[in-house]
């Protein structure tokens, strides 16, 4: 028997509720877990469903019981179940073996009392057994004649059952007597309130079962065993049944906890428009949309929940892995073929500014499958899909969504919460199904531009801009990639440039290094903005600078930069946890917004001047705007550069001395003279003096002679891979036996392989990272400025290596487990890499 043979709406229900953030699973013992049998000692539980609620058990946020008219001591002994599930007995009397020891004299008394009446009551009756518990006596009838189970009930319930103090509780051929308050519905209340469920499923058989089942609501999910009236909202015919719900809650709750089928990171591939980002896994499946701003709610999170948290996907019917994915060459254009299939999908750079449009087109001649599965906010809100002869309109969500999909034919089904429509078609060669999907309208109607018209238009605005770069010999085509993928990360409408396109990627599978890179940091962005400038794009580094003189406009004084701001120039929300989502791979919890938003973090001002002073290199000139920008930062460093602070890695221990942030206040202070010599500015007195004073202070604090390094901060002896800057940007020679001493010490201490840690110390979080790409970017050009161009060459090949097969590249790479970790694609890892190519190619 399989798990089809259980009723749909159930199984609907289980597939509901084995996603909730806590659950209790909880359930009765005879009739339930046990088949009822003669003999009331002989009642062993059924093998399937001691192992479903033991493995249930073993889940992360996964608690079970057994709540069990049974002494709890027998309850024990005959169940054999393990210590991971829960026992309560006597209908909840007992939670632990103790438990008689909590009884006053008066219920003691009392039980004496009842115990001696219902011996005298049953004795020399046939069948009739009498259990005594600590909190209870039970009066088994079950083996009795029919006459003598009526005759010996009628008794008990005239005689004992009146008196005071005495909570009676009736199942089957079953009173039993208990001195205190007790029923199974106030043990499950008990359970749920200790284990902090978000919702529990009792399953059970017996009346006594009822006071659990009118405990139920919301969310919860109650299972009758057999016949009979019951408030529970399912009913399942036997205890075989019982193991059939419970392993299929499990494989449920193990699938939504853990993501068993989660692609590799590095093989999701990025489409982007000017505004823009969505993610693809390798079998053409969006994974990953927010709307309507990249750092919005997603409206399609498989990604983080799995396809039940939003998903959009068009297989072959006939199954099959496909052949391959790739970028149409030059563009953010994605083909994913399978035989006889291939699925084209870019995002339209020409929708109206509160539109984001997505064109999926399916071509060829084999039958095709396509789910549409949206679920806005992160899935937190109930979804209804309308069809209609032009397609589908989304009902639910604060901002309109509708599907394009003119003369398909849909199937919508629904798990209670959430539509999904699904469609057979086929292609023809003449005429390829074009699929539309618009978040910001319900309208249905055709596009004024023809799809092929879009498709030439969308390609065209990537190459026509690549072909103005200037990109190195070495890997050439991997350095496009890269540039192509930072472009993507850039907001057209604001200036604003992602960090990355993800949000709580893990750093370590299944840890607790989960962030959202969705922001604007003022560093990356300035980082990403001047590696685009050396490939010859300098509209990216004005909009940026744009954006960032409207931050400035909002501010008293520029020494009060945060660290990062939304994609609109605004200051983040509290960071806030989705717990109705597992998380890649099991990875929780699920992070929106950011709290390295209320750091200090000084080194944020360096990049930025950087940054100006490149893009003023390459157009020849420094305008007024950008030189008011220069004397911004140079302010911010000269009120702030002597302080403390939390560094470029957010830790969030106590501020810290860094040596990197140091360092970028050193380079705000030396760029801005050099500016003003360079272009006939006006230099401020006090600079040159500051520029000599932060170099000092860095030379004298930060080195350490004990470990023959610069260090992380000038309070310890750990060493950090972001010191390596102190040579790369000239405050320091680096022909200086110092440098060349830090790189060995970084190299000795944090390079494993093909990667490079930050740092080995105690961060103050649980668990483990990867080695990030920008820090082995940091270490090639450090080998290359020591006269060390093998060991350069070497480990920008290992990077070149672990770049996915549509060359991109995430944020982390794990050396040991040889996968790549973190948001996705990481805007810093992909600026190495231009960085280190131009640099071996010079």
């Amino acid at each position: 028997m399989t798990v089809e043979a259980l009723p749909a709406e159930l199984r609907r229900a289980i597939v509901q509720i084995a996603r909730t953030p806590r659950l209790l699973v909880a359930c009765d013992y005879d009739g339930t877990l046990a088949p009822i049998v003669e003999n009331p000692d002989e009642a062993r539980p059924m093998t399937e469903s001691v192992g479903a609620l033991r493995s249930l058990a073993a889940l992360h946020e996964t608690t079970t019981a057994v709540i069990s008219g049974r002494a709890l001591r027998d309850l024990a002994t005959l169940s054999r179940l393990p210590a991971e599930v829960h026992l309560v007995g006597s209908h909840g009397s007992e939670f632990d073996i103790g438990f008689v020891h909590a009884l006053d004299g008066q219920a003691k008394a009392l039980h004496r009392r009842i115990e001696a009446e219902l011996e005298r009551i049953t004795d020399g009756t046939e069948g009739v057994q009498l259990e005594s518990k600590p909190a209870s006596i039970a009066v088994h009838t079950r083996r009795a004649e029919a006459d003598v189970a009526e005759r010996v009930n009628e008794q008990v319930r005239q005689g004992p059952c009146t008196w005071d103090g005495v909570q009676v509780t009736e199942g089957k051929a079953v009173i039993e007597l208990a001195v205190v308050q007790t029923d199974k519905g106030r043990a499950l209340d008990v359970l749920r309130h200790q284990v902090g469920a978000t919702a529990a499923v009792f399953v059970g058989d017996d009346v006594t079962d009822e006071k659990a089942f009118a405990r139920l609501s919301g969310p919860d999910l109650g299972v009758k065993v057999g016949d009979g009236d019951t408030l529970a909202g399912f009913r399942i015919n036997d205890p075989v049944q019982v193991g059939m719900v419970l392993a299929f809650l499990l494989e449920e709750r193990r699938n939504w906890l853990y993501g068993e089928q989660a692609p590799p990171i590095e093989r999701l591939t990025m489409l982007a428009s000017e505004r823009s980002v969505a993610l693809l896994t390798p079998d053409a499946r969006l994974t990953w949309l927010c709307h309507p701003e990249p750092d919005s709610a997603a409206v399609f999170a498989d990604l983080l929940g799995g396809p039940n948290a939003g998903n959009f996907s068009i297989n072959p019917e006939r199954g099959g892995l496909p052949l391959g994915q790739r970028y149409l060459p030059g563009t953010m254009t994605v083909e994913t073929r399978w035989s006889g299939l291939l699925v084209t999908d870019y995002l339209d750079h020409y929708a109206d500014a509160h539109r984001t449009d997505l064109v999926r087109v399916i071509s060829g001649t084999a039958s095709a499958v396509i789910e549409f599965a949206p679920r806005p906010e992160f899935a937190q809100v109930q979804v209804r899909l309308i069809p209609s002869p032009d397609g589908l309109r989304v009902l639910g969500t604060s901002d309109p969504v509708s599907l394009r999909a003119p003369g398909i034919t849909w199937e919508i089904s629904s798990d209670g919460m959430h539509d999904t429509a699904r469609a057979v078609v086929t292609p023809t060669a003449e005429a390829p199904i074009v699929l539309e999907l618009r978040c910001g309208t319900n309208e249905l109607g055709p596009h004024d531009v023809p799809e092929q018209e879009r498709a030439v238009r969308a390609s065209a605005y990537w190459s026509e801009w690549l072909d103005g770069l200037i990109l190195p010999a070495v890997e050439k085509d991997l350095v496009a990639r890269s540039a192509l993928t930072l472009r993507g990360l850039c907001h057209s409408e604001t200036g604003a440039i992602m960090a990355a396109a993800t949000t709580s990627l893990p750093e370590e599978i299944g840890g607790i290094r989960n962030w959202d890179y969705r922001y604007c940091w003022l560093r990356d962005g300035a980082m990403t903005a001047k590696a685009l400038v050396s490939v010859g794009s300098t509209v990216e580094a004005e909009k940026f600078l744009g954006w960032l003189h409207g931050v400035l406009g909002t501010l008293p004084g520029p020494e009060l930069l945060h660290p990062l701001y939304t994609i609109a120039g605004t200051t983040l929300p509290a960071e806030a946890v989705i717990d109705t989502l597992p998380g890649y791979a099991g990875s929780r919890p699920v992070r929106v917004g950011n709290l390295a938003n209320q750091q200090v973090q000084l080194d944020v001002f360096g990049p930025v001047v950087d940054l100006v002073a490149a893009l003023s290199e390459a157009r020849g000139k420094l305008t007024d705007d950008d030189w008011r920008m220069v004397g911004a930062m140079a302010e911010a460093v000269a009120r702030r550069w002597h302080e403390p602070d939390h560094g470029i890695w957010e830790e969030r221990h106590r501020p810290r001395h860094h040596v990197y942030s140091k360092v970028m206040c050193w380079l705000t202070i030396d760029r801005a003279v050099k500016l003003a010599e360079a272009y006939g500015r006006e230099v401020d007195p006090t600079w040159p003096g500051l520029r000599d004073e932060i170099a000092n202070d860095v030379l004298t604090k930060g080195w350490n002679d004990e470990v023959r390094s610069f260090t992380t901060a000038y309070d310890g002896t750990d060493l950090d891979a972001a010191t390596l800057l102190v040579g790369m940007v000239g405050l320091l020679d680096p022909s200086d036996e110092r440098f060349h001493a830090t790189v060995t010490a970084t190299e000795a201490e944090l390079r494993s392989g093909s990667t490079v840690y930050r740092y080995h110390r105690d961060d103050g979080l649980p668990g483990d990272e990867g080695g990030f790409h920008i820090c082995a970017a940091w270490m090639i050009e450090a080998y290359l400025l020591t006269g060390r161009r093998p060991e350069a060459e070497d480990l920008f090949a290992q990077i070149v290596d672990a770049a996915g097969p549509t060359g991109l590249l995430p944020e982390e790479y794990d050396p040991i487990a040889e996968r790549s970790l973190g948001n996705h694609p990481q805007a810093y890892s992909h600026l190495g890499l231009i960085r280190c190519a131009q640099l071996l190619a010079a």
